[in-house]
């Protein structure tokens, strides 16, 4: 479980070999012993639950990301080691 991306107290992270569950490319995030798993396609949360304010910075990064984060999707449901991403500045 690779953490990809960390702002705000928020942890963004990837699972390897992940596409069975969800059935989309995905990531999950963590904060503050909150967990959801978001659709990197259309931000949509495909499991769990996020504070409303977080989920919004959330959207916010992965608007701005979504090209590197279908990259570090590939590597992870091919078992390899996703890059890191810029965090929410």
């Amino acid at each position: 479980m690779p953490t990809i991306s960390v702002f705000y107290g928020i942890i963004i992270y990837l699972y390897f070999f992940d596409n069975q569950k969800h059935h989309t490319p995905h990531f999950h995030a963590r904060y503050q012993g909150q967990m959801a798993a978001i659709s990197i396609l259309d931000g949509d949360v495909l499991d769990g639950a996020f504070p409303a304010a977080k989920m919004k910075l959330v959207q916010a990064w992965l608007e701005i990301h979504r090209e590197d984060l279908m990259a570090d999707w590939e590597l992870a449901v091919s078992g390899l080691e996703p890059f890191p991403i810029e965090p929410l500045r």
